[in-house]
């Protein structure tokens, strides 16, 4: 590397010039001696290969930074001498002594050069300079050592024992282990929490197969979904939202700041919530024969429906003071590092509700047996199911306080409430309330529609076509998006978060691109297989409930392609609450809801009884869809009008490509199995084993052919996984 020219720095760097009492033409100690210039030569053409083209010093005198930051050993100068002197205009150049023979792959190299020609530049020693290659690199680079710390020396002084020399330092034991970081954790929380979230799906879902068995799948059970989602739809609408968005963040602000790490703030919250819960409980106990004729006027006009969703009303309603004490419980313990509590705890729900059931089968026969409806049930029996679903919200709540007290919490009441910030976040739970409320709307609306389509389908000989079929269809649809799509994105949020705080709408853009594409590669899949394979999966896990599962099976296939939708929604909203946007997410919501209730409403005007429900189900993917529609372009004008939608959408296109033929071959197999076996717990699952296995291998054959990256790299990850 050449230094640029300083006329003047030959002055102060202490080396000679032949001014100095120097004759010319004598060498100057430090000085290599400029080499005599040839006689044919032009004066004016500098030699760019030269070992000096200055002629004054040496290199390193002259600029010695530039020559420190100089990698001589891996971008080394020809040794002099070895440069051509340039030949004819038009001459053919001469060919090497060691020319490369192109019929040769892999040649023997020239020999190395001995004698004077081994010197190298810049006082380096031919037998102790290595020229490191990239076989070298690769060979050796499990060898590396870290390098030490180039700036160690400037904090020496501020050490407490002096350090020794380099000659002198001790070689260093082995350093112990250090104790897990906040990564690991962060991670191993995030593991227990997405356990807890596993294992109380699974239990709710097998919750929802042991309540069906006992008590079906018709308008019977549709009194106590109507009972049991009272209290939810109560709890949120007051305050569950607000909990959670506005008055949680102000508790961990006040663990934060506060001197006594949050415990008064904690305990007003607390205090706050039991006195406010405990009212609105009592009111609402005491008007449940409002409420059940505000969610389904057909079973109110029903005498004996009625008294026997009001006994179950009575018995439910009284749980949301237990849920609000649960979240506010659990949001104290996430607040100090404790997440498994409130993951885990809903578990001890469904068991206890389990085992309620199961003894209501034990007690009085499976549905099967029974046939156990609104006007055979005994006050026995409904007071055994009330109490079992009260005493698991009980259990849940309560079995937060011994965590509380391992974390040094300790629950009083505080009543102390003005000037502490309360009234505050009140004020700001206002686009809270409206979110909720625009859901509780439309939920409200499809419950009234389903009811009544059950209940009239039901006399005409259809069981399971009203809000329970609905219900229960919904959460065996929402499990791949709750295992896959929320997995996904859990891992990738934290990534947007920090890049929308930097301003950087490219990463933003391409991790959305990532999360949709990486999760749609098992969420379109389960879609077709929803829709090919609905009625098996019904049949087969809701096979104590009678004849009604096979119209679950119709409503899980109407859910099915919706599920696209539905997980598309999630993952574009993450963006917008990267950018902490609340609004938006508030108005897609209202959009989402609009439609939802007028498709449902269409399908209850339009349709059969029997199949109300099931076009409600199509509604609700559909309400998904207008959704993403709205909430896409809003977010692709947000980051600067570029979302990565062509590489998305070749994405879900191919992938719907493969799915086609692969759910027409496996609605094909099921079906030809099940008129063979019929539908049964046998025939269904071996028409949802047929049926499985070929969807997987057209899907796969299909998606091959169609080369989606995206799946061949999660195929590969499964196998570096399983070490093949």
């Amino acid at each position: 590397m050449n230094a640029p020219y300083d006329g003047d720095r030959a002055q102060g760097t202490g080396g000679r010039t032949p001014s100095q009492g120097t004759a010319p033409g004598t060498p100057v100690p430090g000085q290599v001696p400029a080499p005599a210039p040839a006689p044919d030569r032009d004066p004016y053409v500098q030699d760019a290969y030269d070992y000096d083209p200055y002629r004054s010093q040496d290199l390193s005198a002259q600029d010695p930074v530039a020559e420190v930051l100089y990698d001589r050993a891996a971008h080394p100068p020809p040794p002099p001498g070895t440069y051509q002197e340039p030949g004819p205009l038009y001459a053919a150049p001469t060919a090497p002594s060691y020319a490369p023979d192109p019929r040769v792959w892999a040649q023997t190299p020239p020999p190395e050069p001995d004698g004077p020609s081994r010197h190298l530049p810049y006082g380096d020693h031919a037998t102790t300079t290595e020229f490191v290659g990239v076989d070298s690199l690769v060979t050796r680079a499990a060898d590396e050592q870290p390098e030490p710390d180039a700036f160690a020396h400037l904090y020496r002084d501020q050490e407490a024992a002096p350090r020794t020399t380099a000659e002198e330092a001790p070689v260093a034991a082995p350093a112990p282990a250090k104790p897990a970081g906040r990564a690991s954790s962060l991670l191993k929380s995030s593991a227990l929490m997405a356990a807890g979230t596993i294992v109380s799906r699974i239990t709710g879902f097998l919750r929802t197969l042991v309540i069906a068995g006992a008590i079906g799948v018709g308008t019977f059970n549709d009194t106590y979904q109507i009972a049991n989602t009272l209290p939810t739809m109560i709890y949120v609408l007051v305050g569950g939202g607000a909990l959670n968005a506005v008055f949680i963040p102000q508790l961990v602000r006040a663990m934060k700041n506060d001197s006594d790490g949050g415990q008064a703030y904690a305990n007003r919250l607390l205090t706050l919530v039991v006195v406010l819960l405990a009212g609105i409980t009592t009111i609402c106990v005491l008007a449940a024969p409002v409420f059940i004729t505000m969610m389904s006027p057909k079973i109110a006009s029903d005498p004996q429906q009625m008294d026997v969703a009001v006994a179950f009303a009575r018995y439910c309603l009284p749980t949301m003071f237990f849920m609000g004490v649960h979240v506010v419980l659990g949001q104290i313990l996430n607040a100090r590092g404790r997440f498994g509590a409130m993951m885990w705890t809903p578990v001890l729900n469904n068991i206890v509700v389990i085992a309620t059931f199961g003894a209501f089968i034990w007690a009085f026969g499976g549905f099967t047996t029974s046939g156990v409806n609104a006007a055979t049930v005994t006050a026995d029996g409904v007071r055994l199911l009330g109490l079992g679903t009260l005493l698991g919200l009980t259990v849940q709540a309560l079995a937060m306080l011994p965590y509380l007290r391992d974390a040094g919490f300790k629950p009083r009441l505080r009543f102390d409430w003005k000037g502490h910030g309360l009234g505050k976040a009140a004020r700001l739970a206002k686009w809270t309330f409206f979110f909720v409320l625009a859901n509780q709307i439309g939920l409200v609306v499809v419950t009234q529609l389903a009811t009544w389509a059950g209940s009239v389908a039901e006399k005409q000989g259809h069981s399971g076509t009203g809000i329970t079929a609905y219900n229960y269809a919904l959460l065996l649809w929402q499990m791949p998006q709750a295992i896959i799509t929320v997995s996904v994105m859990t891992a990738v949020l934290p990534r947007i978060s920090r890049s929308a705080h930097d301003g950087d709408a490219a990463a933003v853009r391409d991790d959305i691109s990532y999360g949709l594409r990486t999760s749609a590669v098992a969420i379109v899949p389960c879609a077709f297989a929803f829709l090919a394979l609905g009625v098996p999966m019904a049949t087969l896990l809701y096979a104590g409930s009678g004849s009604g599962a096979q119209n679950i099976g119709y409503v899980l296939m109407a859910f099915g392609l919706g599920l696209i939708p539905y997980s598309v929604q999630y993952v574009v909203l993450r963006g917008f609450y990267a950018y902490e946007d609340t609004r938006t997410p508030f108005y897609n919501t209202v959009i989402v809801a609009a439609v939802n209730a007028a498709g449902s409403a269409a399908s209850f005007f339009l349709l059969p009884a029997r199949w109300a429900v099931v076009g409600m189900a199509a509604a609700y993917g559909l309400g998904y869809a207008v959704g993403v529609g709205v909430a896409w372009r809003r977010l692709k004008n947000r980051l600067g009008g570029d979302l990565d939608g062509a590489h998305v959408m070749r994405t879900y296109a191919r992938l719907t490509g493969a799915c086609v033929p692969a759910a027409a071959v496996a609605g094909a197999a099921a079906y030809a199995v099940t008129r063979w076996l019929g539908s049964g717990v046998a025939g269904s699952a071996a028409s949802l084993v047929a049926g499985g296995i070929a969807l997987a291998a057209v899907f796969l054959i299909a998606a091959k052919r169609m080369r989606i990256e995206e799946l061949n790299a999660m195929v590969g990850m499964v196998r570096g996984r399983l070490g093949r």
